[in-house]
């Protein structure tokens, strides 16, 4: 007995809201205002800036990833916030990089050309760090902006943006392996961060993704009270 006509209906249309989600990915701006939101919540015109896109350019790629239920938004004051609704869309990510990692000989080049001129080693796991850093046999080094760092970290890391690095390395413990980490598995900032600790004479690793996967993996998570 073959499959009904409404069953195959509706084969159809659950393919072609998967099509419609992943058409809202299609867009190399789209995938890093995800990633700018895996950190936290963030306005439009905030968003513009660190993506360098319009505001205008910005409000509609957000509009095309909210029509899809990859972010959600809230208006405060004259203000409008997007965030994303749960860890589904940093997975999302992950999973798509790992797809495109294996299948695209380009971006695996290009990545594994990056890690050998700023890195150079293998990352660390999740586990070892967990691990590591429960016995204090590391410092953890969050290397993106104290917005991000005070929405959520990783417990006991410490925070020195890339930015600061040169001039604050020196008071990191020189016995102890540092291990940084940044925005997410295609973040850039951790490599160059290990390429700079390990000039300044430390030993350095980063953590095999970024925060956004550790908080969706469902470790815990350290924050910031509000500022005053």
């Amino acid at each position: 007995m073959g499959v009904s006509e409404a069953g195959i209906e509706l084969r159809q249309q659950l393919f072609a809201e998967l099509a419609r989600v992943n058409r809202a990915l299609a867009a190399p701006a789209r995938l890093e205002l995800l990633e700018l939101l895996a950190q936290t919540e963030r306005s439009v015109e905030v968003l513009a800036e660190l993506a360098g896109l319009s505001v205008a350019n910005t409000s509609q790629h957000l509009r095309v990833l909210r029509r899809s239920g990859l972010v959600t938004s809230r208006r405060d004051g004259q203000f409008v916030r997007y965030r994303l609704p749960g860890p589904e869309p940093v997975r999302l990510l992950a999973t798509l990089h790992a797809v495109a990692a294996h299948s695209s000989p380009v971006l695996a080049r290009l990545v594994d050309s990056l890690r050998r001129s700023t890195d150079g080693m293998e990352p660390i796991s999740a586990d070892e760090l967990a691990s590591r850093s429960d016995e204090g046999l590391v410092t953890v080094v969050d290397v993106r902006p104290p917005e991000e760092f005070a929405s959520g970290h990783i417990p006991r890391a410490i925070n020195i943006p890339l930015g600061r690095l040169s001039g604050e390395s020196a008071r990191l413990p020189p016995e102890r392996e540092v291990v940084a980490y940044c925005r997410g598995v295609l973040c850039i900032m951790s490599m160059e961060a290990v390429a700079h600790l390990r000039t300044a004479g430390l030993s350095a690793r980063r953590l095999e993704f970024g925060f956004p996967e550790w908080r969706a993996s469902g470790r815990p998570v350290a924050s910031l009270p509000p500022s005053a």
